[in-house]
């Protein structure tokens, strides 16, 4: 099933761009003036018509599947009722019969409307037939992974969309070409030679153009559907990317020699160059439209493969590269020469590509300096890798898992890591290795794949216990967060009780709370406008909350929240808390006790304020252990300044990384 399955998306897919490409190429290589030329575009509108026969013929076996896998049952391909269903009630359904309805209305043009030999009744007749053509096979995106892109869902249609027009027309335009360079290499094409040496020519510039396209779109596409190297190589989607571009590289090497080589030999004597040269391209292009056609069964398979982003990837590899290295003891300097070699061997070969002489040499030479360069680059910043190590948290960022994962922490952990994670526990002690102090930098460099691959397998090296078969997925993501707001609570030192300005690199734990019998809310709720969260204790903290009340208005002018949390979790905190300041913002009475067990964690102080940026960000700190006094002018006058900023970061991510 499955393979039928492709089979027809990848028929239906050819079909629909080849006639793209068919219809491209009369067009570049223009009005026929010779009887050979006359002949070659007769034929090839008559395979634009077979072509077009087998998309529509592909394209209802392609509906009959999708609504056998939609309806879970074979026999659904051939049932009126579960078509019309698909057909009447999806995106994918909608988008077939738009698509099917432009390729039926391109087959009767090309069938019905007759050839003309005035030069502009020719260019609007196939110019028309390229338009629906080219219609037909952008609306594949709206059936495919970038309809379902958000937000952003229009640009990824219109990357999709320009991506396959590129292809298309060099793709597309490759057997065409060979078919009008065979003809012309014969004693009676003779007529058509220069015709099909214009038309080689012009096929050239535009797939030359048609290949930058492809590449920034390609990326575009890569970077929205795949995004990191774990999705990379790690996944399905990623790894039929890989055999993608594989493809795609002897592809390129054949356009690069047909353009360097054998297009200047196509102006040569004839007998002795030029029909040889003819005869070697035509051979060449139609290799590579063979492996365009095998490219085109890897995109197939895409189209039906979950993309990289929406997948936990497996890393293949026992090692990954990352520069987080670079300050280890002994890594900066190979790291700084070998980048540099590098760049070298890039010079050495942009050069080779712009001159003559000695160009072997220079290949040579660049060659051997990109190898050296690698070898020193590479080693110091390759670090041990394990097959989680890429895989993303099921587990939100959040005080509630950030709490439970600090009650696992004390009970399956502080006894070696110690109650802080200083790594001074007391069965640390004969240890073949001390224990990490969780709290230093080095936890950072390591993802959270990293450490959730320790806690579930455990460190034999170390005498760690794996704890995959006590703990549960959730509780095991519970720890990771955890040991991630230790090391951000450690860094958060680094805060001052001011912002600085342009730049957020904190990621605040999110967090849910309720006041009195109002529903929930949580600190992502409040994206788009600052907060500043206050933990305080009565009686002490009663003037400093009474002064933010009374400046709450023209806080909350500022697009600004205020979000109050009592230490002692009391539940009815409201009510301790009132007096002659009447109090408009929110004073948890529900979620507190995750909310202070996490945020203490960035300072224990009885009374604190933290400033939270409109991403998400922890911008500022303020905590003292007496009577909490400060200007409320500092305070408003940091919101201000947060909201002249200008976003030049992405909204902090709920899941640690």
């Amino acid at each position: 099933m499955i393979t039928f399955g492709l089979f027809v998306r990848w028929a239906h897919l050819a079909a629909s761009m080849l006639v793209v490409g068919a219809f491209a190429m009369t067009l570049l290589a223009g009005a026929p003036r010779w009887p050979t030329a006359r002949a070659w575009q007769a034929s090839v509108l008559m395979r634009a018509r077979a072509l077009l026969l087998m998309a529509i013929v592909f394209g209802l076996a392609s509906l009959g599947w999708q609504t056998a896998v939609l309806e879970g049952r074979a026999s659904a391909a051939l049932d009126p009722a579960a078509l019309l269903r698909v057909l009447l009630e999806t995106q994918a359904g909608h988008v077939w019969l738009a698509r099917h309805g432009l390729l039926i209305l391109l087959a009767a043009w090309v069938a019905l409307v007759p050839e003309r030999d005035d030069e502009t009744d020719w260019l609007a007749a196939r110019g028309q037939a390229a338009l629906l053509g080219v219609a037909a096979l952008v609306l594949l995106g709206a059936a495919g992974h970038a309809a379902a892109v958000e937000p952003g869902t229009f640009g990824a249609l219109v990357v999709d969309g320009v991506h396959l027009l590129a292809a298309s027309i060099w793709v597309g335009a490759l057997l065409p070409l060979a078919a009008l360079l065979r003809r012309a290499m014969t004693e009676a094409g003779a007529d058509s030679r220069p015709y099909a040496v214009v038309a080689a020519r012009r096929l050239s510039r535009t797939a030359l153009l048609a290949v930058v396209v492809l590449a920034a779109t390609g990326a575009a596409n890569a970077w929205t559907f795949v995004g990191s190297v774990g999705g990379l190589l790690g996944t399905p989607y990623g790894r039929l990317l890989l055999l993608k571009l594989s493809v795609l590289a002897p592809i390129l090497a054949l356009a690069i020699a047909n353009r360097r080589r054998l297009l200047p030999a196509l102006s040569g004597d004839a007998v002795r160059v030029g029909r040889p040269a003819l005869r070697m391209l035509a051979g060449f292009v139609t290799i590579e439209a063979v492996l365009a056609l095998a490219l085109l069964a890897v995109v197939a398979a895409m189209g039906v493969t979950a993309p990289a982003r929406h997948e936990q990837p497996t890393w293949p590899l026992p090692f990954r590269l990352t520069l987080a290295t670079i300050d280890g003891a002994g890594a900066r300097l190979p790291v700084l020469i070998g980048s540099q070699v590098v760049v070298l061997g890039l010079v050495g070969l942009a050069i080779a590509a712009l001159v003559s002489a000695g160009r072997r040499l220079i290949v040579v030479a660049a060659v051997a300096l990109l190898v050296t360069g690698l070898a020193l680059a590479v080693p110091p910043l390759a670090v041990d890798a394990y097959p989680t190590t890429y895989r993303r948290s099921d587990v939100p960022y959040s005080a509630t898992s950030i709490a439970h994962g600090a009650d696992l922490f004390r009970s399956d952990c502080a006894g070696c890591h110690g109650s802080t994670g200083a790594g001074d526990g007391r069965d640390a002690r004969g240890l073949p290795r001390p224990p990490a102090d969780l709290r230093s930098p080095h936890t950072g460099q390591h993802t959270a794949g990293d450490l959730y691959w320790w806690i579930t397998a455990g460190i034999p090296g170390a005498s760690m216990p794996g704890f995959g078969q006590r703990l549960g997925d959730e509780e095991r993501w519970d720890l990771v967060n955890f040991v991630r707001a230790l090391g951000s609570a450690e860094a958060a030192k680094a805060l001052g009780t001011r912002i600085e300005p342009d730049r957020p690199w904190l990621v605040a734990p999110d967090f849910s709370f309720t006041v009195g019998p109002m529903p929930a809310r949580s600190l992502r709720d409040y994206r788009g406008r600052n907060v500043v969260l206050v933990l305080y204790t009565l009686p002490a903290s009663r003037p400093r909350i009474e002064r933010l009340a009374a400046a709450y208005e023209f806080l909350n002018s500022l697009g600004s929240e205020l979000i109050a949390v009592p230490r002692d979790s009391a539940p009815d905190a409201i009510r301790q808390l009132a007096g002659d300041v009447r109090m408009f913002f929110p004073i948890v009475t529900g979620g507190a006790e995750d909310i202070v067990t996490t945020y203490s964690l960035f300072t224990r102080a009885p009374h604190a304020e933290f400033v939270i940026d409109r991403q998400g960000y922890l911008r500022a700190r303020w905590a003292v252990a007496g009577t909490p006094e400060r200007d409320i002018d500092l305070l408003l006058a940091d919101l201000h300044q947060l909201n002249q900023e200008k976003v030049a970061v992405a909204p902090a991510d709920e899941h640690v990384h």
